[in-house]
Order: structure tokens, then C-alpha cells, then sequence
């Protein structure tokens, strides 16, 4: 089984992960590329990166605001979520981060994609 050679979007809610697995995966030799689509009202934004295989990663409020300073509450979090909706629907590999490491947020995006080849 060889390295996944495509593009690897990685879409989520602020703190979800991924620039960490962005990084993480760029350092072991994959194209990653971070798409801010909770951020945009344009629901296909994370399309237009044309990525090969779309990770989409979530976290509850708490795991969010136990990351980093955060001053919004449940509110923002559903109207990032409504925001992912269609990424999420469309992504090769939903990944709930709250429970698992760095590491097994890596190892996971990573044993997905080299499954396909």
C-alpha cells in the first residue's frame, strides 16, 4: 500500500484541529490544505480547493473553549455547523476530535487516505 498522493481538504468548527492536522500531515509528506468553509455563507466553498479527499473534523463547545480562548457560546458553534453542512454530507472521513490525541487524529486521516491506494 503506497502514500495517497492527492490533495486533502480539511474542513471543521473553530478548534475542531485543522491547522494541527494540516501541519501534521504536510510534515509527513501530504498535500493538506486547511479550508476555513465554517467561516463562509458559500456553502460549496471547500470545493473550490478541488480536494481529492475531504476530511471534515468537529468538536463540542467545551473541547473548543478547553483549546483555546474562546467568547462565543453554542450559538456560533450551530451556525458553523450549518455552514459545514454540505462538506460534512459530502466528506470522505467525518472525524469527531473531542476524545483523541494529535497523534490519533493524524494516524487516522492517515490510514484512511493510503487505504485507497
Amino acid at each position: 500500500m503506497g502514500k495517497f498522493q492527492g490533495l486533502i481538504g480539511v474542513v471543521g468548527n473553530c478548534a475542531a484541529g485543522k491547522t494541527t492536522l494540516v501541519n501534521g500531515l504536510t510534515e509527513h509528506g501530504y498535500r493538506a490544505v486547511n479550508i476555513a468553509q465554517e467561516h463562509s455563507i458559500v456553502k460549496r466553498l471547500w470545493q473550490r480547493k478541488n480536494p481529492d479527499y475531504l476530511v471534515c473534523l468537529s468538536c463540542t463547545l467545551a473541547t473548543a473553549k478547553n483549546r483555546r480562548e474562546i467568547y462565543w457560546g453554542q450559538e456560533r458553534l450551530d451556525d458553523q455547523w450549518q455552514r459545514l453542512a454540505h462538506a460534512r454530507a459530502h466528506c470522505d472521513l467525518y472525524l469527531p476530535t473531542d476524545d483523541l490525541t494529535i497523534e490519533e487524529v493524524l494516524q487516522t486521516v492517515i490510514e484512511n487516505v493510503n487505504a485507497l491506494n
